[in-house]
């Protein structure tokens, strides 16, 4: 089946997790991340799910699903250890209009998780339709290891010279031969070593020569 990629923004939208486990509480730490309001429906919690309730992170609803038991959200998650329940719960979020994942069963989703690497507001995913999560994670592994840690503030760097490179640069030729330099391995070498500041000015400079010759 053919997926349509696509970056959800899910500050503040009301998303439901159905089951209070292992893999429910994976899924609960993405959407928080993604700084989703996060109701879970289970009678009982990980320890760590545990602590996100009592710690008003999410909000816990201490019941089994039951029909009728799912109200309106704009994502339901069902992760309980019944293929059973997840479906019944699955078909009665898809009528209330939420958009529907349920783990290990990709044939009954929405849209599918991918693996995932966060590196700042640089997201790189990987995703095999559900088809080898184990393949997936594998992917990830080795794009994680190629992209450190180093390009989270690579891309806060660029992105805040971005306007001043618009501004004296008035062609796209210049910036994108501007940009063709500024990318390279000397500028991600001195992040990598810490030496945020030497970076900075190095992208700097490359503005300022290639502003003096448009």
């Amino acid at each position: 089946m053919a997926y349509y990629p696509v970056n959800l923004r899910l500050a503040r939208r009301e998303c439901l997790v159905v089951g209070g486990g292992a893999v429910a509480e994976r899924k609960v730490g993405a959407l928080l991340a993604a700084a989703a309001r996060v109701t879970v429906l289970s009678p009982l919690l990980t320890p760590h799910l545990a602590a996100l309730a009592a710690g008003g992170e999410i909000v816990h609803k201490p019941a089994a699903y039951r029909p009728g038991a799912i109200g309106i959200f704009f994502i339901v998650i069902c992760a309980t250890d019944d293929p059973a329940v997840n479906r019944q719960a699955a078909a009665e979020a898809r009528a209330g209009g939420a958009l529907v994942n349920v783990a290990d069963a990709p044939e009954l989703c929405d849209f599918t998780v991918p693996a995932a690497i966060a590196r700042g507001d640089l997201l790189i995913t990987v995703s095999t339709g559900g088809r080898s999560p184990a393949f997936a994670r594998r992917l990830r592994q080795e794009l994680a290891e190629r992209y450190g840690p180093e390009y989270g503030p690579y891309l806060t760097l660029l992105s805040k010279l971005r306007d001043e490179v618009k501004e004296r640069l008035a062609t796209a030729a210049a910036r994108g031969e501007f940009w063709r330099e500024a990318l390279d391995g000397e500028i991600l070498a001195l992040l990598r070593a810490g030496k945020e500041r030497e970076a900075e000015e190095k992208i700097i400079d490359a503005v300022s020569r290639f502003g003096t010759q448009s």
